[in-house]
């Protein structure tokens, strides 16, 4: 009995892993976020599986059947949009299940988005802690609140038509002269890393509306 966690290019069809394509092809179906996406991986892979709908607006009511059919027998493999499973994608819910039914997990090693941006940030990456995307309203002060003081390296994920609003509020929380680096399209024709203070890069993306995925790596409090 096995779960097959399988990470996605966050943008280049090329950074796939030889074990990634294996365990496409090995599966007896292929959970998707959105099948429309994974289906032009597949298709550039030549990998021919069915595809199951898989994320978070249907995933609370099919995992005890996927669970079950994993008993039975049937061999699933997990492929969300871009990333990694589980890492602000769905994967938590059937990982979780899994385990508590003595079912193995193998996640394999791949694509994650906040990886390269810290990398290559120039801001330390020795300690850090990630964010994933901040809550839109509730507890959205109060997470400010307790990351001012935090000494690690914070990184964020964030939409586009609301980066400049969150860096504003950043500058007002963390300061406005915190380093900050703003990674956008990683491993894509226009990747972009801009560095600056929080307050510059909020007045840059005001002027210059952004596009594409985004992380943002900001230097801990000093």
């Amino acid at each position: 009995m096995l779960l097959v966690l399988v990470p996605s290019p966050i943008g280049n069809l090329g950074d796939m892993t030889f074990r990634a394509v294996e365990a496409l092809r090995n599966a007896d179906v292929i959970l998707c976020e959105d099948t429309r996406t994974s289906s032009v991986l597949l298709k550039h892979y030549q990998i021919h599986k069915p595809l199951s709908p898989y994320h978070q607006h249907n995933e609370h009511k099919i995992v005890a059947s996927i669970v079950q059919q994993i008993k039975e027998g049937k061999k699933f493999a997990l492929l969300t949009d871009a990333g990694t499973p589980g890492i602000s994608d769905p994967g938590f819910l059937l990982a979780r299940e899994c385990v508590r039914e003595g079912i193995k997990v193998e996640c394999l090693p791949g694509a994650t988005a906040f990886v390269p941006a810290l990398v290559q940030s120039g801001i330390p990456g020795n300690r850090f802690i990630f964010e994933g995307f901040l809550p839109l309203k509730k507890g959205r002060k109060t997470l400010f609140e307790q990351l001012c003081k935090e000494e690690r390296t914070i990184i964020f994920y964030e939409s586009p038509h609301r980066l400049v609003k969150t860096l504003a509020e950043m500058a007002i929380y963390f300061g406005a002269d915190r380093q900050a680096v703003v990674c956008r399209e990683l491993t894509k024709m226009f990747e972009e890393n801009r560095k600056g203070t929080l307050t510059e890069l909020a007045a840059h993306y005001e002027k210059t509306p952004p596009k594409g995925e985004i992380v943002v790596v900001v230097e801990g409090c000093v």
